[in-house]
């Protein structure tokens, strides 16, 4: 169970057949990927963050048997790092996270757009913006969209002072709801199925974690939700920015719910956020998120040609590098567009046909034109799970059979398939058939009955860990290749229980207004306590802010409203916080003094009934 395995011959033969339909390599990428390098820190290294020199390995060009030599291409290009000129006055660092982070040259000092996942690797990155450009301060921010990885390191370059003193933070409209919503909301079980998704578990390896696809992984410093101060509503809204002119295009419900691009006319230059990068995209995230709008995704891709290609001197993004001219940039997302709209429509054009999810997956494939560029291929999202994406956002999850529409749950499942094949002998041996003859989707959806029939059983845990690890060495999409391997790895290594689960997204929770803070809230409320416990009603008086909510709970939901209902606690974000994430004990806040008021004893009620989530949740075993 401790040792990771070769790549089978079955692995092998399938590197073999899909040389054959790779497109030729002229090395333009890599020219993209390096134009305009003016300079880095040694292995993009930020200490306790992020350091790209355990990737040191993918330095060599011959792809490892173990890594789908496709990915092997893309995780290559991801290891460019440090300060690049996209054209004069605009700059982006790339490769100190799994995002970008461009700075605007300013009449007094540098426009930041998307600071990253977390504040160490912002920070490295305007100390190097301004080693190579000049020490000067930052005057204002852009979020391109509602993604963590363009808001979270936002304090590594701009500090409490600036945000006091209402420092221009521009984003689409809707951004903050969206942000909290999709981190906040679900952010438990989106963050833990995330370190499946970038490999945050696995050894950096060739046998582990190589890319994302999107980029190498995700930074481990410290994240935080700044809200914007100003929300752009409209197509062709304009704005400047420190004496630089930005013309938007808002594009809701693409690879985000909250997006947006624009233009520099002063520099040529077009920013497509993330509705296009160097690779097809995920209209269904697999860490979890609302499945994206593929026709709306290529129509403003469409409306974004349209408005500003023929203008466009260099085309860049939140992800991956540059493409210049705008010959290059028409093409470029003239391709962009079809794909998304080619998966769309084809997935709707079999699924008239009575084909369900699974089947249009398997049968879907691009035409050739499209398939003979690299930045289509499926380096993060891919062909198989977008096409379901598609069926899912018009058909819904049931594919219309009704024997799938009330199926019975995993392990009672698992129990009485176990059964039917004999016993948990007969299916591991019928398993070990499979895995002989390279059928590893096989084994994986078979010995997963008997894991979760009897997840004590090794034999079954060892087996499908097998299976799993090399449908992750075939991988072409850097986030399967990792869901993969961390199954393997956490089937062959359980992590131990803890009886102090570790809170996901408390460090967003810390940076919400009010309002949105008591809507996360809701979601934690266990209705069969409140249920039992019946209606609750009290006043929360923030001493922070100077605002006040009636909150209850009545019919075990739980509601809140501007205003004053029931017996009165004051109480500060920050504690409020703290007491329902388990940090402090409302005895404790009583004595301190931190907690007032003759609700305290309301809220003495409400605490119990609000869940900690653990962030470590299986998901390989019941």
């Amino acid at each position: 169970m401790d040792q990771r395995n070769d790549a089978t011959e079955a692995t092998r033969a399938a590197y073999a057949r899909l040389a054959a339909s790779l497109p030729a390599d002229t090395g333009e990428d890599m020219a993209n990927a390096t134009r305009g390098f003016l300079g880095t820190i040694p292995d993009a290294n930020v200490p306790g963050a992020w350091s790209l020199a355990p990737f040191a390995f993918l330095n060599d060009e011959t792809p490892a048997e173990t890594v789908n030599p496709s990915l092997w291409r893309q995780a290559r290009l991801n290891m460019q790092h440090g300060l690049f000129e996209v054209t004069k006055g605009i700059y982006q660092v790339r490769g100190f996270d799994l995002s970008n982070i461009t700075f605007i040259e300013g009449e007094r000092g540098y426009v930041v757009i998307d600071p990253l996942i977390s504040a160490e690797p912002a920070a490295a990155a305007l100390k190097l913006m301004r080693a190579h450009r000049g020490d000067k301060p930052v005057t204002g921010v852009i979020y391109t969209h509602s993604h963590v990885d363009h808001y979270g390191g936002v304090r590594g370059v701009i500090s409490q002072a600036d945000i006091d003193a209402g420092m221009q933070i521009v984003a689409p409209e809707g951004f903050l709801r969206e942000a909290v919503s999709e981190n906040v909301l679900a952010g438990n079980a989106m963050g833990r199925r995330a370190t499946y998704m970038y490999g945050a578990l696995l050894p950096r390896d060739a046998k582990g974690h190589v890319d994302a696809g999107l980029g190498k992984t995700v930074s481990m410093g410290s994240v935080s939700l700044v809200p914007n101060t100003v929300s752009i509503r409209e197509t062709g809204e304009r704005l400047t920015m420190d004496g630089v002119e930005i013309v938007f295009q808002v594009t809701p419900d693409t690879e985000a719910p909250a997006e947006m691009n624009f233009f520099f006319p002063q520099f040529g230059a077009l920013c497509m956020a993330e509705n296009c990068t160097c690779q097809l995209h995920n209209l269904y995230t697999p860490r979890g998120a609302q499945v994206r709008d593929a026709k709306a995704w290529s129509h403003y891709i469409n409306e974004a040609s349209d408005m500003f290609v023929g203008d466009t001197q260099v085309l860049f993004a939140s992800h991956h590098w540059p493409r210049w001219g705008s010959g290059e940039a028409r093409r470029f997302l003239r391709q962009q567009r079809d794909l998304y709209k080619y998966i769309h429509d084809q997935t709707l054009r079999m699924a008239n046909h009575g084909l369900n999810p699974v089947e249009i997956a398997e049968q879907l494939a691009l035409p050739p034109s499209l398939g003979a560029e690299w930045h289509t291929r499926g380096y993060y999202g891919t062909l198989n799970h977008n096409a379901k994406a598609v069926y899912q956002r018009y058909l819904g999850w049931f594919d219309g059979n009704p024997a799938n529409l009330h199926k019975l749950p995993p392990v009672e499942a698992a129990r009485r398939y176990v059964d039917l094949a004999g016993g948990p002998d007969a299916l591991l041996a019928k398993g070990r058939e499979a895995y002989g003859r390279g059928e590893y989707r096989w084994v994986a959806e078979l010995v997963n009955h008997l894991v979760f029939a009897d997840p004590a059983n090794a034999e079954a845990r060892a087996l499908q860990a097998d299976a799993l690890e090399q449908m992750g060495y075939q991988a072409e999409s850097g986030p399967w290749r990792a869901f993969y391997l961390t199954g393997a790895q956490e089937l062959r290594h359980p992590r131990p229980a803890s009886d102090q689960p570790r809170q996901g997204a408390a460090g967003q929770l810390r940076a919400l207004p009010a309002d949105a803070l008591l809507d996360s809230f809701s979601v934690r409320l266990n209705g069969e306590k409140a249920g039992v416990v019946g209606d609750l009603a009290l006043t929360l008086s923030f001493t922070d802010t100077d605002e006040c909510f009636a909150v209850s709970v009545e019919n075990a939901v739980l509601h809140h409203a501007p205003g004053e209902g029931g017996p009165a606690v004051a109480v500060t974000r920050p504690v409020l916080i703290a007491l329902v994430i388990g940090e402090t004990t409302l005895e404790t806040a009583l004595a301190d003094g931190v907690v007032s008021g003759e609700g305290a004893g309301v809220l003495a009620q409400l605490l119990p009934l609000l869940d900690r989530f653990d962030f470590w949740f299986e998901i390989v075993t019941p």
